[in-house]
Order: structure tokens, then C-alpha cells, then sequence
């Protein structure tokens, strides 16, 4: 049976409980709509009387999206203009059913989804619902959608995906974060220690999934880059194969987009806050279920726990300096991370894999150098998986 306490935190009444309370909806509402546990739990009809996310701006990068989603109509602003090479290499990694759109439009839901009919009751309802989506469809390169980005007016940017770090990844953040956008990134799915970037980069928000009731999800990768959960696990979402299209996914692909719609929000009401201020403020009202309480935090499973949007709006904290309470890139990104600030390990185990290649002897150069080959294979294969473990699309 599910637990009766929500992750809604008004001041003066501490989380003593976990997440989830049972998602009852209401009469008018559709079934996607009363499962949409997270908006219940988060308290949102409360949020909302603090802010809503209007006038902000929330850049998704990601795979695709279908425009015309019943729950997303009018929601997006025009994006960058990359011809259809996107969508068409992306829908090569496609597998049998998927649509290139799918991803990027439930990420887009999650934030900013007005829901349909009568009073919106239906359908997906983001959690910053009058905040506008800046859709930057990239398959390859990350780096420049977040240039983009952060060059036409976004305030946050979701990067619901992970994979192994090229070139301009952290630069790209830093270039945004100098600009004063939130940058949220997923953590990943593999259940590993293994670090994914962008959320490895200093400076972004690195997202795990939480369940109904509080639990870090054992498929979130574990290190020092987590820094906040939120809900990631059966959650309903809207699909790029059909103007109402749903299904059900779990991942920190949601979850990611989930503190991207909270900072939105913060955003919108404490417009002058920096992207470390802001994540401060998620950071300083975060929330453990009750068998976590002793934790010592930042925790490579919880981070500093689950986010708690009411109390992040309502509470009187002090904006603290600019950096915030999460490492920020001093001087080059990609030079901070080389210099040890932050692991700086290939991904993919592949200091592990060469170390062992050499220890148990009998390889040559020649299969050294088809070993670094095929690592590099890897990595870049892997490079735009999204948070789900599926190639983006």
C-alpha cells in the first residue's frame, strides 16, 4: 500500500514522510492525469500560488518533438533551424515503434504541459505550465544546442541525456552558466559509478530519479555528480508518435526534466538569483524519506536528497554567494576537470580496460591499439544515449 505524505513542503511543516501519496485525481480527470503521481505529491495547486513559470524560458535539447501534442499546442518558441539532417540521422538508431519525437516531446510535458479539455483537467500538466520551450533539436552535438541556447534567451536548460565527454561539452555549460542560465542534466541509467557528461561538467544540476516513496532509483549511476532527485520512476508521459499520444517511462530523463520546471519556477520569482543561487535554494529544502534522515550529504545515491518545489518558492533563504552550494567551472571548463576538481576518468571503464589490457600481457601494440580503437567506438556510440538508455529518439 502506498504511503499517505507527499514530498509538498510548506513552511513551517517539515517532510517527515516519503514521497508519494495515492494519486487520486479528480472526477473530470483522465486516467493519464490521475496517474500523474508527481504533481500530487509535489502539492502543485500550492505551487502554483507562487509561480508558474510565466515568462520564462526552457530550452530542451534533445532528440525531436511533435509541435501539435494535444498537451503541448502554443507551448514552443521557434528553435534553431538545422534542416532535417537531425531528426533524419536520429531516426537511424530508432528501434521498431519509436518516433525521433518521442523523448524530447515528454521531456517538454513534463515542464511545461498545459494538459486538454474541459479546464485542462486531462492529459500531461507540467510542473511550470506557463513556461515557454525553447526546442533545439541535437543529435550529435550538445555543445552547440547549448550554445544556442543560451545565445537566444533561455533561462534553463534541460539536457535529458548522458554519455562520454567530447570537446566543447564543459566549455558549452560554462558559456551558459556565464550567462546565467540553469543548466540540469539526467545522471544516468546504468546503475554504475560510471560518470556521464554533461552532468559531469562544474556547474550543472546532475539528476537522479526518485520513486513514490522516496526511494533512489537502483538504475541511477551513483557518484559525486549527484546532486538532486526527483520523480523518475512510472511516470505518464506524453509521446511524439500522435497529437495524444502517452506512455509510461521511468529514468532520470524525467527526473531532470522535473528540476529543470523547478527552477523555472524559482526563476520566475527570484528572476535575479544566479544559476548557483537558484540551485541553492533546491538544494537548502531538499528532502530524505525517513530511513535516509542520517545520511551524510551530498551522497552519491541521494545527492542532497528530493526536491521540494513548495518550500524552494516559500521559504526565507539567503541567496548565499554566487557560485552556490555545487562546484562551478573556475577558468576553462575541460581544464578544471583535467586538473583533478572533478574525476576526469574516460567513461565506459576505459582507464579499467586498458590497465588490465597491460597487466595480463601478451598484447601487443597492435591490439592496444585496436583496444583504444573499439573504446572509441563505444564511447561515441554511446555519446547520445538518452537517460533512458536508448538512443536519443
Amino acid at each position: 500500500m502506498r504511503v499517505t505524505r507527499t514530498l509538498r513542503a510548506t513552511v513551517g511543516a517539515a517532510l517527515t514522510g516519503a514521497l508519494l501519496i495515492t494519486a487520486s485525481g479528480t472526477a473530470s480527470a483522465d486516467q493519464t492525469r490521475q496517474d500523474l503521481w508527481p504533481l500530487e505529491a509535489f502539492g502543485a495547486e500550492q505551487v502554483w500560488q507562487e509561480a508558474t513559470g510565466k515568462g520564462v524560458k526552457v530550452a530542451v535539447i534533445d532528440s525531436g518533438f511533435r509541435k501539435t501534442h494535444q498537451d503541448l499546442k502554443g507551448q514552443f518558441l521557434p528553435g534553431p533551424d538545422n534542416g532535417p539532417g537531425t531528426q533524419a540521422e536520429g531516426a537511424k538508431h530508432l528501434k521498431p515503434g519509436e518516433d525521433v519525437r518521442d523523448h524530447g516531446t515528454g521531456m517538454a510535458a513534463i515542464i511545461a504541459g498545459h494538459g486538454h479539455g474541459p479546464g485542462g483537467a486531462d492529459g500531461i500538466k507540467g510542473l511550470a505550465p506557463e513556461a515557454k520551450i525553447l526546442p533545439v533539436p541535437e543529435y550529435h552535438n550538445g555543445a552547440l544546442g547549448t550554445r544556442w541556447a543560451a545565445d537566444h534567451g533561455a533561462d534553463v536548460i534541460n539536457m535529458s541525456y548522458g554519455g562520454g565527454r567530447l570537446g566543447d561539452d564543459c566549455e558549452s555549460v560554462h558559456y551558459a552558466l556565464s550567462k546565467g542560465v540553469v543548466v540540469v542534466a539526467s545522471a544516468g541509467n546504468d546503475g554504475s559509478t560510471e560518470r556521464q557528461y554533461p552532468s559531469g561538467c562544474p556547474g550543472v544540476i546532475g539528476v537522479g530519479a526518485v520513486d513514490q516513496y522516496g526511494q533512489a532509483s537502483d538504475a541511477n549511476n551513483y557518484n559525486s555528480d549527484m546532486d538532486l532527485l526527483a520523480p523518475g520512476v512510472e511516470l505518464p508521459a506524453a509521446t511524439g508518435k500522435s497529437d495524444s499520444g502517452y506512455h509510461t517511462e521511468s529514468g532520470s530523463s524525467g527526473a531532470a526534466a522535473y528540476v529543470s520546471a523547478a527552477a523555472a519556477l524559482l526563476k520566475e520569482k527570484y528572476p535575479d538569483l544566479t544559476p548557483g543561487q537558484i540551485a541553492n535554494r533546491l538544494v537548502k529544502t531538499a528532502g530524505l524519506p525517513k530511513d535516509q534522515k542520517n545520511l551524510k550529504l551530498p551522497d552519491a545515491h541521494y545527492g542532497y536528497g528530493f526536491i521540494q518545489p513548495s518550500a524552494a518558492l516559500r521559504k526565507d533563504i539567503p541567496a548565499g554567494s554566487k557560485e552556490g552550494p555545487l562546484p562551478m567551472p573556475k577558468g576553462k571548463a575541460s581544464a578544471q576537470l583535467d586538473a583533478g576538481a572533478q574525476d576526469a576518468d574516460p567513461p565506459m571503464g576505459g582507464k579499467e580496460i586498458m590497465k588490465k589490457a597491460l597487466l595480463y600481457g601478451g598484447i601487443g601494440l597492435g591490439a592496444l591499439v585496436v583496444i583504444g580503437a573499439v573504446i572509441a567506438i563505444v564511447v561515441v556510440s554511446r555519446r547520445r544515449k538518452n537517460a533512458n538508455g536508448q538512443s536519443w529518439g
